[in-house]
């Protein structure tokens, strides 16, 4: 039997997408060619690599707003991340894209971050003189750094979203890391915006540092009271306002990715006001900053002794600065604040894991 007529099968499915959709058959490819997959089309490889790397099981004992939380509810880099790929997934399915690229995309969005949190990325930025973003160490992660150097050979089109997921502060849709080239990566961009800021809500709520009745009075009355209203809201709104990438118009050139102007206002107001009462918060930022002390005080001593750096998560050949980076940024809070009370870290002493 001829496996090879699965693949077909699926590539001949994806030829019923929007126009605007991205394709398999049109991808521009990986950097090394490789036989094609018998059973997938080259996106769904791609987010089965992805899912079987190293850097992919860490996420589970990453931060992603608070630290080494003692309850188990509190949101990991993990959770959040596949929250991501289910929404990623309902905004593409809903619009006639390609779900496989946008779900391989969100999977490997956050691979890059340290531990944490913000407060890692933060701390690696201010280490290294060429800075350090979270959205670029996913590609590095995956395109150079796993398997023993050799990368996962990902497509074109997923390393793209991955590295142009960021956003700025003042607007979910702000331009300052670039627009990725699909449809499907803008998807994932907006996705992580849905998911954090919802399930941010929760964990604050959880932490007593807000109550749901706290929130801006506009958010409550356009996207409603309850986790799940504001889910549906925002995603109903995207695909509302993105209904022209269906291809179902008379659109003659390819159409964005977007909130109705009411819903962007009021999603960045409700981002907002999530930066100054949670993300800055005394309690949270002592706690970051705290994380960022430990980050620095490990890059420091990494550089100073660069052979306890593990050859499964640098380059041998990269500078000890870069190397020391790629290194501490691969590490768990736990692991993180372990190593660093062993090497006598003041900052990490006390600090229960």
């Amino acid at each position: 039997m001829d496996l090879s007529q699965v693949r077909a099968r699926l590539e001949a499915n994806e030829e019923r997408l929007s126009p605007f959709a991205a394709r398999t058959t049109t991808s521009k490819g990986r950097k090394l060619p490789e036989e094609p997959s018998p059973l997938r089309t080259e996106y769904q490889r791609d987010r089965d690599r992805i899912v079987h790397t190293k850097a992919f099981r860490r996420l589970k004992h990453k931060t992603q707003v608070f630290i080494a939380p003692a309850l188990d509810h509190y949101v990991t880099r993990l959770t959040h991340t596949i929250e991501v790929a289910q929404v990623a997934r309902t905004i593409a399915r809903a619009l006639n894209l390609n779900e496989d690229l946008a779900e391989a995309a969100a999977l490997g969005h956050d691979i890059g971050h340290g531990p944490f949190g913000h407060a890692g990325e933060e701390a690696l930025a201010e280490c290294l003189p060429e800075g350090f973003r979270h959205n670029y160490q996913s590609v590095r992660v995956l395109d150079r750094l796993e398997r023993q150097g050799r990368g996962l050979n990902l497509t074109f089109e997923v390393l793209d979203a991955i590295e142009k997921s960021s956003k700025a502060r003042e607007d979910i849709f702000a331009e300052g890391w670039g627009v990725p080239v699909t449809l499907e990566g803008q998807v994932v961009k907006v996705a992580d915006a849905i998911a954090y800021v919802n399930h941010d809500i929760l964990d604050a709520v959880r932490a007593g540092i807000i109550e749901e009745r706290d929130l801006p009075a506009a958010a409550q009355r356009e996207l409603g009271t309850s986790h799940s209203e504001r889910l549906n809201a925002l995603i109903s709104d995207i695909v509302e306002a993105s209904w022209a990438v269906t291809g179902t118009g008379r659109e003659t050139s390819a159409p964005v990715i977007t909130f109705s102007p009411r819903v962007a206002a009021v999603t960045n107001e409700l981002r907002e006001f999530m930066f100054q009462r949670v993300y800055l918060y005394d309690t949270t930022r002592q706690e970051a900053e705290r994380g960022k002390k430990i980050v620095q005080f490990l890059f420091r001593h990494f550089v100073a002794n660069p052979a306890g750096i593990s050859a499964d998560f640098s380059l041998a050949t990269d500078p000890v600065e870069r190397r020391a980076a790629d290194f501490v940024s691969g590490m768990t809070d736990r692991y993180a604040l372990r190593l660093a009370r062993e090497l006598g870290c003041a900052d990490a002493q006390g600090w229960v894991t």
